[in-house]
């Protein structure tokens, strides 16, 4: 409270519950069964913060009551903002800008129905991208284009469907794409733009867990990114995952990774075709 520009009083924000270290093996173990993600030794004090506020959050005196509280109810909304806020949704429009040139010109080659799977499709811009890559490719029609985006995270999942986004977020967009692509907000809505209905129906978004034992997919893709996302997973853990990537695209289908990944070493069912874009073998 101020009075007069003299003084002033902090309220302090209350002690979070505490993770030792026996807290910190037990979430890695969680967070690798559950999810695949590896939590590296580097991450611990982030680890502990994390699991303090969700502690609180959830009202729970400490975190081993949390843990228990999470592996005793494995259906309870929790889990979401458990994993949630042990992944990091980093993402932008035309993120590795030669990826979307290249999937451009490749589906002007291939047969409609065109579909293409975003596997960590995190708050939209990717999927979205995608969507508009299709639509300016094929015509400027959305006839037989279609791009499912996937996420662990439902939070980001809920927010993608919205499609809205600030204006800095859709910086990256070319000026031409945004105008045929975007509606810009006004009044309440100013600062923000609203992908318009053309691209937004053209993405469908669900909640998938690429380490799960079997993905809710029934369908053949004429490219996959999984960019970006593999870093969470050990290698054994990615080996698979690419593995079961394969019988889910189509002939001469493509498979995208991010800039910094290298996965020639892990599997022979892929081999390397371009700049981190893989092919059958």
């Amino acid at each position: 409270m101020i009075h007069d520009g003299a003084s002033v009083s902090y309220f302090s924000q209350p002690a979070l519950p505490k993770a030792d270290a026996q807290d910190l093996t037990r979430v890695a173990d969680i967070l690798h069964r559950r999810a695949g993600i590896v939590l590296g030794d580097h991450k611990r004090d982030m680890a502990a913060r994390t699991l303090g506020l969700r502690a609180h959050h959830s009202g729970l005196g400490s975190v081993r009551a949390y843990l228990d509280h999470l592996e005793h109810n494995p259906l309870v909304d929790e889990w979401d903002r458990f994993i949630s806020a042990f992944t990091i949704n980093h993402t932008a429009f035309f993120r590795e800008q030669h990826h979307f040139h290249i999937l451009a010109e490749f589906v002007k080659t291939r047969r409609k129905p065109i579909s293409v799977w975003c596997c960590a499709s995190s708050t939209g811009e990717e999927p979205y991208t995608l969507a508009m890559t299709l639509h300016d490719a094929c015509g400027q029609s959305d006839a037989g284009l279609s791009v499912l985006a996937t996420d662990i995270d439902v939070q980001v999942l809920a927010q993608a469907r919205k499609g809205v986004y600030t204006l800095d977020r859709i910086k990256p967009i070319p000026p031409e794409l945004l105008r045929r692509y975007f509606l810009r907000g006004t009044g309440r809505q100013s600062g923000m733009a609203m992908v318009k209905p053309v691209i937004r129906n053209m993405v469908t978004f669900e909640e998938v867990n690429l380490v799960a034992p079997s993905w809710p997919i029934n369908q053949k893709f004429d490219a996959i990114f999984c960019r970006n996302t593999m870093i969470y997973f050990d290698k054994p853990t990615q080996t698979r995952i690419l593995e079961r990537f394969v019988p889910l695209l189509k002939p001469g289908g493509l498979m995208f990774a991010g800039h910094s990944e290298n996965f020639t070493y892990l599997t022979k069912a892929l081999k390397l075709q371009g700049q981190t874009v893989y092919t059958v073998a």
